[in-house]
């Protein structure tokens, strides 16, 4: 390590010292002056919106004034230090904005249906019983296992002891004989 760089890790290990042991505002200045800036471009350059990274910088700065006392110069210097905060917050941030929003729920009751969709869905679910009591044995005991008990073709293959090729073009064929009962 260089003798500049040393003497500039000494003076900002100092100014957190300073800042633990006394609150002093004009330590934190001193950092924040050389700091903020750099934290804000990093940000920048790891792809943060200039709002989000100006935001995450200023959060960085405020964590060192809180967590001051934290810091030991014996396990890093001050720059990587800090710059660990702001690349956690970075993550956090990223982590937030993934994050699904919930949705609005609508309290007002439901609108009662239509009659004529209860009484066209009411006759699709008999051709369909219809249609799946119309399948031959092999085919109809897949579909339910499937469909109805939520099986995966493994989990089915495992119960049966049907090869899992067999299972999947029965249960392909038992489909394509349902698409057409339904047409």
């Amino acid at each position: 390590m260089s003798a500049n760089r040393q003497s500039e890790n000494s003076r900002w290990t100092a100014c957190i010292a300073r800042i633990r042991d006394d609150a002093d505002e004009a330590a934190f200045a001193d950092l924040f002056a050389h700091f903020a800036p750099r934290i804000k471009g990093y940000l920048i350059k790891s792809g943060a919106s200039a709002t989000l990274a100006e935001e995450c910088a200023q959060d960085v700065m405020a964590t060192l004034w809180q967590k001051a006392h934290q810091f030991d110069p014996s396990r890093a210097s001050p720059a990587t230090w800090i710059f660990t905060i702001a690349r956690n917050r970075r993550i956090d941030a990223l982590r937030k904005s993934r994050r699904p929003q919930p949705e609005e729920i609508d309290w007002t009751p439901e609108a009662p249906p239509d009659q004529a969709d209860v009484l066209a869905l009411e006759q699709a679910s008999e051709d369909l019983t219809r249609a799946i009591a119309a399948l031959p044995v092999k085919q109809k005991t897949l579909i339910e296992a499937a469909y109805f008990h939520d099986l995966s073709h493994s989990e089915i293959a495992d119960q049966t002891g049907l090869p899992l090729g067999t299972i999947k073009s029965r249960i392909r064929l038992a489909l394509d004989r349902l698409r057409h009962a339904m047409n």
